[in-house]
């Protein structure tokens, strides 16, 4: 795998989409129906010259394999099927019919002591452990490369029933399948939750399981391909996961965008896949990547696709990396020891939630050792272990739950350069700030918050009237709190024409957005409104006007965390 991608590469800019070479072998193809209807598309694949090779039924996703050059051409005009695109600009390897599995390293010599690491301090991770080092009920699925699993700071805590191996896009649940095929999910596995067993290293959340749900291909490359991608965030639901830790991008495209029919389907793939493990109660977690670039202002993408020959492209921000930028998964960025942002990680305005330490990680890697690491993959996993210990403490906390304490818990952040912008409460480059372990455990730790969500799509009329969406509160005692949080999805092109305000029970208004943001696509971020002085149960309403012509778009979800 790339260097890059290991450390969870996302930047690089986006570039209009390159088509595929005429298969010479094999591609492979996401065929996308109606969840829970993909019957009949089935049996369309197989008569234009396909094989279903897996299907993930419940979000509407079959991984489709085919020789033909008009395969997917002649697919996207079956009844039913509502998106096709190959996963892949490369065939697929002979090994997807009968995959290995990978060797069990040699393992060295337990070492003698376990200092704790300037990392897990600056989080306070090593005053976390001793009110509460996490619950064993707790699984955090370590999506990657694969996990050492007889590593001695990794065995105490792995849970090999519930581990498996999604490479090339099919579940295999064979014994040892989920193994490390580099050293990458291993040194992250080992950041999450590595035993307080007297040696090694120690995890931000080390009485927490780690299940191993390998994405990446073996190979020189270790691609993680989007059906891999979806296979994963599948099983991670179907298995009572708490947590995910995704330290990687899609491949082969850093950017996918809708403007190309296989990039279409990719992102659909994804994003379903990932609000089905959402919607299973699973909390995803993402490394922002280490191009050093404003994910809230793409341009550029130079990189992809990566498994043939890459092409220059021009790309705006409705281009996405996945699962990274999927709806619900916490971003996290990389900073040093002095709580600067790290040199070589992505930031953006309304992109990153939260940060942490990601430079020179020391931590596990397979054969009983341990390395240094630097990236947003090793900053990830410190951010996914503070909300396993968050889980721990609050049992029946909701994603949304966690992810609310996520942020209300950071330590605050100020901006270090110049291309940092926002508050010190919430910026670029930090989001809301760095994780707190201790904090999470702490006594002082509130309890979740209520959170009401309202899914129900709302045309927004260009330049016209104002439209709204409601929320009818229930069940909170008292007055909402001075900090609601409002999470916004808007999808709507240049976002400047937009006047966007919360009006509560009462008539009363707070603006949340007034023609800001340029040219910017859609608004997808959560707002602080201090609305102490409002009683929390009634009827609130998001309203939004377009004020200016030739754009249109609308209201996708909108919710309140009290």
């Amino acid at each position: 795998m790339r260097a890059a991608v290991i450390a969870a590469a996302v930047g690089a800019g986006v570039l209009t989409a390159a088509t595929p070479a005429a298969a010479a072998g094999t591609r492979a193809y996401l065929v996308i129906t109606a969840p829970n209807d993909t019957a009949a598309a089935k049996t369309a694949v197989t008569g234009n010259a396909g094989t279903v090779f897996s299907s993930y039924d419940a979000i509407g996703v079959i991984v489709a394999h085919s020789t033909a050059t008009d395969f997917a051409t002649r697919m996207r005009t079956v009844a039913g099927v509502q998106k096709v695109g190959a996963t892949r600009t490369s065939d697929v390897p002979a090994a997807a019919a009968n995959p290995a599995i990978p060797d069990a390293p040699a393992q060295a010599t337990p070492s003698a002591d376990e200092p704790v690491r300037s990392d897990m301090s600056q989080i306070g991770a090593d005053k976390a452990w001793a009110i509460n080092p996490g619950s064993p009920n707790v699984t955090v699925g370590i999506l990657d490369t694969g996990v050492d699993d007889q590593h001695d700071d990794i065995k105490p805590n792995f849970d090999a029933a519930n581990s498996a191996s999604c490479a090339y896009g099919k579940l295999d649940t064979r014994a040892g399948a989920w193994r490390d095929v580099d050293k990458h999910g291993t040194h992250v596995a080992g950041t999450v939750a590595a035993a307080k067993n007297g040696h090694g290293v120690v995890g931000v959340a080390p009485g927490v399981k780690i299940a191993s749900v390998r994405v990446a291909e073996p190979g020189a490359e270790k691609f993680f391909f989007a059906e891999n991608t979806i296979c994963a965030f599948v099983f991670a639901g179907d298995h009572g996961f708490a947590v995910t830790n995704n330290s990687y991008y899609s491949d082969p495209w850093l950017f996918n965008c809708p403007d190309n029919a296989d990039q279409d389907a990719i992102l659909e793939g994804i994003k379903r896949a990932v609000a089905y493990a959402d919607g299973k109660g699973v909390l995803n977690v993402a490394a922002a990547g280490n191009e050093n670039y404003n994910l809230a202002n793409k341009t550029r993408d130079t990189t992809s696709p990566n498994d043939s020959t890459p092409v220059q492209r021009n790309i705006t921000n409705s281009c996405l990396s996945m699962p990274t930028e999927a709806p619900g998964v916490v971003i996290v960025s990389s900073i040093g020891s002095t709580n600067r942002k790290s040199a070589f990680s992505n930031y953006g305005t309304d992109k990153i939630n939260v940060a942490a330490p990601g430079e020179a990680v020391v931590s596990t890697v397979p054969g009983g050792k341990y390395a240094p690491l630097d990236g947003t993959s090793m900053a990830s996993p410190h951010v996914t272990g503070v909300a396993a210990l968050l889980k721990s403490a609050n049992p029946t906390a909701t994603p949304a739950q966690l992810r609310q304490l996520l942020a209300t818990q950071a330590d605050d952040l100020a901006c270090t350069d110049t291309r940092c912008s926002g508050t010190t409460a919430k910026n670029n480059f930090f989001g809301e700030g760095r994780v707190d372990a201790l904090e999470a455990v702490g006594p002082g730790t509130p309890p979740p918050g209520k959170t009401f969500e309202n899914t129900a799509d709302v045309a927004i009329p260009d330049n016209g009237a104002a439209v709204t969406s409601s929320i009818t509160v229930s069940g909170v005692t008292g007055n909402a709190p001075a900090t609601l949080k409002v999470g916004v999805d808007i999808i709507h092109t240049y976002r400047g024409d937009l006047v966007v305000d919360l009006i509560a029970p009462d008539g009363s208004v707070y603006s949340l957005s007034n023609k800001s943001g340029g040219s910017a696509d859609n608004i997808q971020q959560t707002f602080t409104v201090n609305a102490s002085s409002e009683v929390a149960n009634g009827v609130w309403k998001l309203r939004v006007q377009d004020v200016a012509s030739q754009d249109v778009g609308n209201i996708n979800s909108w919710k309140l965390t009290f």
